[in-house]
């Protein structure tokens, strides 16, 4: 059963497409946090 999903390019193409999603949530949710702690000069 892993071989079929090791080999099919549809589930590569899924497992990417959620990769890129994941990795783009994450990386706004740093951006909103580092942004939302105050700035004292």
């Amino acid at each position: 059963m892993f071989h079929m999903f090791l080999s099919d390019p549809v589930v590569w193409g899924s497992m990417l497409g959620l990769g890129l999603v994941v990795a783009i949530c994450a990386y706004y949710v740093y951006l909103f946090l580092s942004h939302s702690q105050d700035q004292t000069n």
